[in-house]
């Protein structure tokens, strides 16, 4: 088996910032610092800096999708989660709905989400309208 050849400018950033998988909170913040502290020099990154802002990327990415993943659940349960969240009321959601009647349709199952309904949802609640599928 042949060693892969490191750049040496990359080499010594790996010395500074050893990569590793991110198992701890405490960890993923120490990356986070070092990507934001990489990303102020954005403009002038050379090779082996826009290496290691990939890896650290792709290292926190995967520690957040697996420490932040949303539990499965119906887009109904997201739903009242969201309202919860938000201290909302089945009557606050009539805008998104048109009624009170569908808003209560949909909150007990009898009608399902339109396709309408989840672009208004994701624009209230500002997130991805792939959580309503």
């Amino acid at each position: 088996m042949s060693a892969v050849a490191v750049n040496p400018a990359y080499a010594a950033l790996l010395t500074k910032i050893p990569p590793r998988v991110i198992k701890t909170e405490a960890e993923n913040e120490s990356f986070i610092e070092a990507l934001y502290a990489l990303d102020k020099r954005q403009s002038r990154w050379n090779r082996a800096e826009r290496d290691l802002a990939e890896l650290l990327t792709l290292l926190i990415e995967d520690f957040e999708e697996k420490q932040y993943a949303l539990p499965k659940c119906s887009p109904v349960e997201m739903v009242a989660f969201l309202m919860e969240q938000q201290g909302l009321k089945q009557k606050d959601m009539v805008d998104v709905f048109g009624t009170a009647s569908i808003v209560s349709e949909v909150m007990h199952g009898k009608r399902e989400l339109n396709k309408e309904h989840i672009r208004r949802l994701s624009e209230r609640f500002q997130v991805s309208p792939e959580l309503f599928f």
